[in-house]
């Protein structure tokens, strides 16, 4: 897949549910652009004194996609998220990532958009973005709409992070190709 392929309605006067997935599309893409079409040896690239790499990045929100997804949903985490903790997938997928194939890293990240995309659209409709997502510790209890913007927020800091390391990798830089 390439960043054209993912899916962007523009929204010019859309209602809060499809102007949240107009922005979470258009960051999508922007991620795919930065992180796309790179080499493994690019992918795993650092920067000091950051230990951040573009594969960390792929691969870490492919685990923010799928686990708010998850829990907005009230469902568990799936594979290949399902034996780990939260904190644990988190760390598994910053240090993992630079031993994996490139096309098993952007297939990750592009199925994990993809089933949070249609996940999304299901879950404004069903109930809503006030739907309330209890948790055990009630700092954590919120709604979907939180969620949506926390992975939104997600989105919009590690494509910052993208736009430097892509800039440093190959000199790349800007929101996108046009």
């Amino acid at each position: 897949m390439d960043w054209k392929d993912l899916p962007l309605d523009h929204c010019p006067r859309g209602n809060e549910v499809e102007t949240l997935q107009f922005a979470l599309d258009r960051v999508r893409q922007q991620f795919a652009w930065k992180t796309g079409g790179l080499t493994a040896e690019q992918l795993r690239q650092t920067h000091p004194p950051s230990t951040m790499t573009l594969a960390g990045l792929i691969k870490h929100l492919a685990f923010v996609e799928d686990g708010f997804t998850a829990r907005a949903a009230g469902q568990p985490l799936a594979p290949p998220w399902d034996t780990r903790t939260w904190v644990e997938n988190d760390r598994w997928g910053w240090e993992s990532a630079v031993t994996d194939d490139p096309d098993e890293l952007y297939a990750l990240w592009y199925a994990a958009a993809a089933r949070s995309r249609a996940a999304w659209q299901q879950l404004s409709a069903d109930g809503g973005l006030d739907t309330l997502i209890e948790d055990p510790d009630p700092a954590w209890t919120s709604n979907r709409r939180r969620i949506a913007i926390d992975l939104l927020e997600e989105y919009l800091k590690h494509t910052g992070h993208a736009d430097v390391l892509r800039e440093a990798v190959d000199g790349v830089r800007g929101n996108d190709p046009d």
